[in-house]
């Protein structure tokens, strides 16, 4: 059985975690380095830091952020947004992260996922999608949920780990923020498709959501950001009621 991971999300905005409903009405939710060493005293298995507007607004990703974090934490984190070439690659992980998280670069190239799987290791390489429901399945969008690419997620999942990608972070833009559980259908066809970890993200709201992800949709994790930013759960409740169900984990919650 896979031992589950619990990975707080923290959506990085002008140097603030933001978060919101649907990738909108984004409102502050505290400083990242802070939130980051929380986290990981209350227990987290992983950190995922995305900012959300480097690809959009053409920028490299927050290098020094990743710097600050690794002087903090001790848990595995993953930085992502605007990571078009393999010198920034680089230099993420050199400021101290252990992964990185490629979605526009990877949509309009998807060589560059396999260049920088065969450089770094594919250990090393998340394939994001961000997904919305259409009339046929669900459509990849890309720059953080601004542009529809009209591709199809399942076929997209596919392609990533064909291309070298190491794990797929898979998020439904319509239950992104919502609280209303993740989308099960679209994590569980991905889920299917693929052989390598998939992180379940968008729609947690409570302990149940989480082990339905897992249950239902397949999933090796499971993203959570607005019910842990706002102190509705903690990273222990969570993780305890997982084992309750009798599913394993990563590492043993925190008293």
């Amino acid at each position: 059985m896979t031992s589950i991971r619990v990975i707080p999300c923290l959506d990085i905005q002008d140097g603030r975690v933001v978060k919101g409903i649907q990738f909108r009405g984004l409102r502050d939710a505290g400083d990242p380095v802070e939130l980051a060493r929380f986290y990981d005293a209350e227990g987290a298995d992983e950190l995922v830091f995305l900012d959300i507007t480097a690809s959009s607004d053409s920028r490299a990703p927050v290098i020094d952020l990743a710097e600050r974090v690794a002087e903090q934490v001790f848990i595995p984190f993953t930085v992502g947004g605007g990571i078009r070439d393999l010198a920034t690659i680089r230099d993420v992980l050199k400021a101290g992260a252990d992964k990185v998280s490629l979605n526009s670069a990877a949509i309009a190239n998807p060589e560059f996922v396999r260049q920088a799987a065969e450089a770094f290791g594919s250990q090393c390489i998340v394939g994001a999608i961000d997904a919305r429901r259409s009339s046929t399945g669900w459509s990849v969008f890309s720059h953080g949920g601004r542009h529809d690419t009209a591709m199809d997620a399942v076929d997209w999942a596919k392609e990533l780990q064909a291309q070298g990608a190491g794990e797929i972070l898979l998020t439904s833009m319509d239950a992104d923020g919502a609280q209303t559980g993740y989308d099960l259908e679209l994590t569980q066809k991905v889920s299917n498709a693929v052989s390598i970890p998939v992180i379940a993200s968008g729609g947690a709201g409570n302990p149940a959501h989480l082990i339905e992800a897992v249950q239902v949709g397949r999933a090796d994790a499971v993203l959570v950001a607005s019910i842990v930013h706002d102190g509705n759960y903690r990273i222990r409740d969570l993780k305890k009621a997982i084992v309750d169900a009798g599913l394993e984990i990563r590492t043993l919650p925190n008293s």
